[in-house]
């Protein structure tokens, strides 16, 4: 059962360095704990996790799970040496599952606003490592804001991918967020995260309210404005992954919440070269990913089985030409027009799912995201 919820009035006013400090002292004094939620805005499960995922989080330390307050797993497939950036790492929970996974030869950097969860996580690098088998440390934690990236050293185009599980609804500006991201992002690059978002645009109540920020609902965007901030910053079209319904058990929060919903969900965006883009091709996986051998379900839009002919966008196209994944792949001109869409809200092509909502009402996963109100979002992609 959800704990009671202390503090619940909304205030007057909140500023950013307010939203920072209420944020940094729900997680650093007021949380212990995943139990201590009031919602499971935070704990959300995602689509199933592959075996060598699973083996990596029974070696992580069990102070660091306890103070785990992500949205699901990020984990992205191909990782091997791979240089990753996780944008509020907290505890370090996906840092060291990360660590594992990119291998000795890979490196991954943690960086959280809060020096209590920096701590924790710091605490156990030496546990890690020695428990991993590296001779010297593939992770480092910083305590900094993911804002400005550049305040705590890291460069332009630095790292392959960058991760966050569940923070940026906590980032008072989410433009500054993503502009950080694409900086640091090497060509090719992809952010790949989990957040929460909402059906419409935040009421004043909800958005100056303590207790929803914390619990990662107050800061949510309206879905849509992903796709206008991405397009601003220079990132290839959201590709949307998965979604999980949000639900609030609390009256006090429900009052307060209204008829807007809200969903967890996972997206994936690309640092496409401009050079890149081309039209619509066909695809065929080769196979080979760790975890994802016959079959690598890239998003909600795209499955690729080992060996067989896909038809895709010039958007997807470009995205697997200019990744990491390109060595996965034989990528080649030409496929049959309209038989992938065309990316999202072109005209008379929905086919293509964008809407995180539309895919809950189409995995029949919505009621417990909306109660008796029975539907949320527009039906469609636009």
């Amino acid at each position: 059962m959800a704990a009671p919820c202390r503090d619940c009035t909304p205030q007057d006013h909140i500023s950013q360095d307010q939203i920072h400090h209420e944020v940094q002292d729900y997680y650093g004094r007021e949380l212990q704990k995943s139990e201590d939620l009031k919602t499971n805005a935070c704990i959300t499960p995602t689509r199933p996790v592959p075996k060598a995922v699973r083996d990596a989080l029974q070696r992580v330390h069990e102070e660091v799970v306890a103070r785990y307050y992500g949205c699901g797993l990020v984990i992205p497939e191909c990782l091997a040496s791979c240089r990753v950036l996780d944008l509020g790492s907290g505890s370090g929970r996906d840092c060291y599952v990360l660590s594992q996974l990119v291998g000795e030869q890979g490196h991954v950097t943690g960086i959280d606003m809060t020096e209590a969860q920096v701590e924790v996580a710091k605490k156990h690098i030496a546990y890690h490592m020695e428990k991993f088998g590296y001779q010297k440390p593939n992770v480092e934690f910083l305590q900094g804001y993911m804002e400005n990236l550049g305040d705590v050293g890291l460069g332009d185009e630095s790292y392959d991918i960058v991760i966050s599980n569940c923070v940026i609804n906590l980032a008072p500006d989410k433009r500054a967020v993503l502009r950080e991201a694409y900086r640091v992002l090497k060509p090719g690059g992809e952010m790949y995260f989990s957040d929460v978002y909402a059906n419409q645009h935040l009421s004043e109540a909800v958005r100056k309210h303590r207790v929803l920020w914390g619990e990662c609902l107050a800061g949510a965007l309206f879905w849509r404005d992903l796709y206008s901030i991405a397009k601003e910053v220079g990132f290839s079209p959201p590709c949307l992954v998965t979604a999980s319904p949000i639900t609030v058990s609390n009256k006090e929060l429900e009052r307060i919440i209204g008829d807007c919903c809200f969903v967890s969900a996972t997206f994936r965006l690309f640092k496409v070269p401009g050079r890149s883009w081309a039209g619509p091709s066909q695809v065929i996986y080769n196979g080979g990913i760790v975890g994802h051998e016959r079959e690598l379900v890239f998003d909600a839009n795209f499955t690729f089985k080992e060996g067989e002919v896909v038809d895709v966008d010039a958007e997807m196209a470009a995205i697997l030409q200019s990744s990491r994944f390109a060595e996965k792949f034989l990528i080649r001109a030409g496929g049959t027009n309209g038989a992938a869409p065309q990316g999202c809200c072109h005209g008379k092509m929905k086919e293509k799912i964008c809407d995180p909502f539309l895919l809950l009402q189409q995995r029949a996963a919505l009621a417990p995201a909306c109660g008796a109100a029975g539907t949320c979002g527009p039906q469609g992609c636009c």
